[in-house]
């Protein structure tokens, strides 16, 4: 990831006067411990699996990722000639920690992990994710997750 000091104007002033945005309400519910949860992944890398679609022209929408995958499954979507992909290539639990998670589970100090994953393109403003994130919500609920791992890239 760039750092914003290193970035040529006029992109640094524009990113250091972008408003963090706000969000009402209580996102945190009760719960089972974490040792009964079931976990699932939720990345804003803009995960994508291999010759499937990729993030070009859909603003907010989300790429489901099978627990299954591999890190040679999955490209990494961010179009910035600014940013980073070091450290996804190395080690691809930077962006998605399958693998730490997969290990949690192993120790019992979360009860299991979902079968799928999903990852957001996090270059995109949070009011054009809002109904895309919703849709998750379902889609995870009717998984049994009741646990999200949150990934911001």
């Amino acid at each position: 990831m760039a750092k914003l000091g290193r970035l040529p104007e006029p992109l640094r002033a524009h990113l250091a006067a972008l408003d963090c945005p706000s969000f009402p309400g209580q996102p945190w519910v009760a719960g089972p411990g974490l040792g009964r949860r079931r976990v699932a992944i939720v990345s804003t890398a803009g995960l994508y699996l291999w010759g499937k679609r990729n993030f070009l022209g859909a603003p907010g929408e989300f790429r489901e990722i099978p627990g299954n995958c591999r890190p040679g499954d999955l490209v990494m979507g961010h179009i910035s000639k600014s940013f980073d992909r070091t450290g996804f290539q190395q080690d691809w639990n930077v962006v998605f920690p399958w693998d730490r998670l997969g290990e949690l589970a192993a120790e019992g100090f979360i009860g299991s992990v979902a079968d799928r994953h999903f990852s957001f393109m996090g270059a995109t403003h949070p009011a054009e994710m809002e109904v895309h994130a919703r849709r998750l919500a379902g889609v995870l609920k009717a998984d049994g997750v009741d646990a999200a791992l949150l990934i911001p890239v």
